[in-house]
């Protein structure tokens, strides 16, 4: 059964917000809202307001060579470097372009380069994207991926994002729980709603949900 996705509209424009209140379950943590990045990832109109945003939070002087997609943003990723590439931002490569990639994931949750994909992560300037940061968990894993293969991280970006930096590094994003005023995550462990007897209504990620 499909849970009720409500569409809150923004001050940005062609930006949208797509959410489920409820008691959801990640893989790490038990939220409130469920929050939909699927058309922000699935409609072009949608990336290319996404990575119109994102761009403008960084200036001239970023190096950008390879930008980094994670939880199925290559859409918003190939719009992004399109984005940095005709707005004249800085890149270090040979070729003077923008890669778009993304990683393996090993049955660990780490993150894997294939050789043919690694020299474009190696030497480079590496923005890293995601459609939402809340535990960190997966973006500490890029993080620690980009340095293991001898890249260099330029910046950590996501659609949605609750913490503000990771390893370090600020954590800039669209939308955040400002959006959400009464937005909630918990350890699994001492989740009220668990505490109090409410099912959980879906398990989701960013990829989508399964109702229960």
């Amino acid at each position: 059964m499909a849970i009720h996705l409500v569409k809150i509209p923004t001050k940005k424009a062609d930006l949208y917000l797509r959410v489920a209140k409820g008691h959801f379950a990640t893989s790490h943590s038990h939220i409130n809202y469920y929050i939909d990045v699927t058309m922000p990832k699935s409609r072009l109109s949608e990336a290319r307001a996404v990575a119109r945003e994102l761009v403008s939070t960084y200036k001239a002087t970023t190096v950008v060579d390879t930008v980094l997609c994670l939880d199925g943003t290559e859409v918003i990723g190939a719009c992004l470097a399109s984005e940095l590439t005709r707005d004249g931002f800085v890149n270090m490569n040979a070729h003077q372009t923008i890669y778009v990639v993304t990683p393996e994931h090993t049955t660990g949750s780490q993150l894997l380069f294939r050789e043919n994909l690694a020299a474009m992560i190696t030497g480079k300037h590496v923005l890293i994207l995601a459609a939402s940061v809340t535990t960190g968990y997966t973006m500490k894993s890029a993080i620690e991926a980009v340095n293991y293969y001898g890249g260099m991280v330029a910046g950590l970006t996501a659609i949605f994002a609750t913490v503000k930096e990771c390893e370090g590094f600020p954590v800039m994003s669209i939308f955040d729980p400002t959006d959400l005023p009464d937005y909630q995550s918990y350890d699994s462990h001492v989740c009220p709603f668990c505490k109090a007897g409410q099912r959980i209504d879906a398990l989701v990620n960013s990829y989508g949900y399964s109702t229960l």
